[in-house]
């Protein structure tokens, strides 16, 4: 799980700060060269090759993200470890997942310099005659750098060390056996890759593991797996996802949250449960700035929690509340994961976010009934609304309010393109939080919060490149098509397809970080439907909302142990708290799931889809 660090100056490793301010550098270009071409285009002319650098930039934030993910500690990754009990099981865990990770990382590393010697002497270069191995040069130092800290800090000090040193040599004997015993590793492979992501591999070792060792065992070099990789440079929306993860990492470094709260306060405190229902609308409308539900328990919660304590309302409602809300506003727009949905299920971005409101609004209206019920119950006091007051909330908020407002009105209005608006909107947050309210100082703070930023844009692009590989190879196999013909073959009616589709994402969602169940299931989930005459738009509405509830299923659901570690409180008692609200979103939930006209009606209405 990936956890928000706060606005403070640099820690002192070498590695940490030297990467920290390269990257720094790295998306402070692809902030400004975007927004530059924007201004150039008004003025009749255009910036040759910006939308490739930037696709190139992107490319390297991902790998140098990932070398802060990897440093810090903060891949994604199922985190179960601390499942086992403490002491020598969970260091011998800890122990092989690491030496599983190092392994992977240096196949890797060896792979995209296999990548790089095979295009040495190609012509292609990038905007400016610069060679295209130098972007591409990002990959296998990045990844030796990963397997070097791999081993070097290994757990358990040098049997650690030992332990991950004997994984990389073992992993470079496998490939030195002929095709005929190719098959004799598989299993053996497949077991270890599993047993590690389970004990905490990152998502992506594991995902990289699983396809090398698939296109090993199909006579293919593994080279072929960071060639596939490299491929998502020519994906136009890719660098969104950096530029939109900048935004709200600096949004949440500035105290936004609690501007936020404070207009809730004033337009809502009226209201019977008004407090109650402001943490709603706080935590949503954070949640779809960032992008990410952690972030907001992390930045919001210390905010409203102690708001909602004070005003009367009872512990267990109150910590269920934040816990819940942190994953309400996923479907609002400018919502990262749709974006990332959007891209890896291959549906417009724009149906996604229309689709997506009504669901979103029907899911927190069926929470706010309950929270309005319990503020009744619990004689939470009720503030008299003064317009004076609101108005000095709204005015204090209004620079916060006014990034979805440029983001999402220059695309609408065509004025610019999608990686054009997200760069507007990370050039918008950071001159805000800089020169406005100035809460975060422009060499002191900022690139520790965008070295923040870096690390989950690193863990999600790596992931999405050997996801893509893995893809390929299902793909080739036949795989999805065999899926489709087994599902079709034994669920013959829609709802049964989507209550399967419920259960299979309620589970996996539990126990898979937002980002990579959208990397990995998408490209599966997509296809199913049309068999059954799901519309796309539909079920990637569907996809997502479930994912909502997954967080919040115990014994693994990520927001529970997000909100246990911040609030210091035993997981059974956030356990006891998520229920009740993990009820009620699940009623939400149904209703968006089977009746269509719920997403695809605003497409109807608008014309946009019959």
């Amino acid at each position: 799980m990936l956890e928000p660090q706060s606005n403070s100056a640099l820690p002192r490793s070498r590695t940490l700060a030297t990467t920290s301010w390269a990257t720094t550098g790295v998306l402070a270009i692809m902030v400004l060269l975007p927004v530059a071409r924007v201004v150039v285009r008004r003025q009749g002319g255009d910036i040759p090759g910006a939308t490739v650098l930037v696709q190139h930039l992107t490319l390297w934030t991902g790998f140098l993200g990932l070398i802060l993910a990897t440093v810090t500690q903060r891949n994604l990754s199922l985190s179960t470890v601390h499942l086992l009990p403490a002491g020598n099981a969970q260091m011998a865990a800890r122990i092989f997942s690491n030496a599983l990770s190092a392994a992977v990382a240096a196949l890797l590393a060896y792979g995209s310099v296999r990548m790089i010697a095979a295009t040495w002497h190609e012509p292609s270069a990038l905007p400016g005659g610069v060679p295209l191995w130098v972007s591409e040069l990002v990959m296998p130092v990045a990844l030796t750098v990963v397997a070097g800290r791999s081993i070097w800090h290994a757990p358990g000090g040098w049997m650690g060390r030992f332990t991950a040193v004997a994984a990389i040599g073992l992993g470079f004997g496998v490939g030195l056996l002929g095709e005929a015993h190719t098959a004799a590793v598989v299993w053996p492979g497949l077991v270890a890759i599993a047993l590690g992501f389970l004990l905490g591999t990152p998502v992506y070792a594991a995902m990289g593991g699983l396809a090398m060792l698939l296109t090993f065992a199909e006579g293919s070099p593994i080279v072929a797996v960071p060639n596939t990789a490299y491929q998502l440079v020519t994906n136009a929306t890719l660098p969104a996802i950096p530029l939109l993860t900048v935004a709200g990492y600096v949004l949440a470094a500035g105290g936004a949250s609690q501007r936020l709260a404070a207009l809730g306060r004033a337009l809502l405190g009226w209201l019977p449960g008004g407090m109650g229902l402001m943490a709603l609308a706080v935590c949503a409308m954070f949640t779809a700035l960032t992008g990410a539900s952690g972030v907001t328990i992390l930045a919001v919660g210390g905010v409203v929690l102690p708001t909602l304590r004070e005003e009367n309302y009872p512990e267990r409602f109150s910590l269920g509340l934040v816990t819940a809300a942190g994953s309400l506003g996923l479907l609002f727009p400018p919502s990262l994961p749709v974006l990332l949905y959007s891209i890896k299920g291959e549906v417009d971005l724009k149906h996604l976010y229309l689709a997506g409101l009504v669901p979103g609004l029907i899911v927190i209206a069926v929470v706010g009934v309950y929270t309005i019920f319990v503020g009744m119950r619990s004689q939470a006091p009720r503030h008299p609304f003064g317009w004076r007051e609101a108005g000095r909330a709204l005015w204090a908020a209004k620079w916060d309010l006014g990034l979805p407002l440029v983001m999402i009105g220059s695309y609408a209005l065509s004025l610019t393109t999608l990686l054009e608006a997200a760069a507007l909107g990370a050039l918008y947050a950071v001159l805000v939080e800089t020169l406005v309210f100035r809460n975060v100082h422009p060499t002191r703070d900022l690139p520790a919060v965008l070295a923040n930023a870096a690390t989950l844009v690193g863990s999600v692009v790596v992931l999405m490149g050997v996801a893509l590989a893995l893809s390929e190879y299902l793909t080739l196999q036949g795989i999805p098509t065999a899926l489709l013909d087994w599902i079709t073959g034994h669920i013959h009616s829609t709802w049964g397809f989507l209550l399967a589709l419920n259960v299979m994402l309620l589970v996996l969602g539990s126990v898979l970080e937002m980002y990579s169940a959208i990397i990995l299931l998408a490209p599966l989930i997509v296809p199913l439907g049309q068999p059954y005459g799901v519309s796309a738009t539909h079920l990637g509405v569907v996809f997502l909302a479930n994912l909502e509830l997954g967080f919040l299923l115990p014994p693994l659901g990520l927001n529970l142990f997000l909100s246990a570690t911040r609030f210091g409180k035993p997981l059974p008692l956030l356990y006891r708290a998520a229920l009740p609200f993990l009820a009620l979103m699940t009623i939400g939930v149904l209703i968006v799931t089977y009746f269509p006209s719920v997403t695809i009606g605003v497409l109807r209405l608008l014309g946009i889809e019959s």
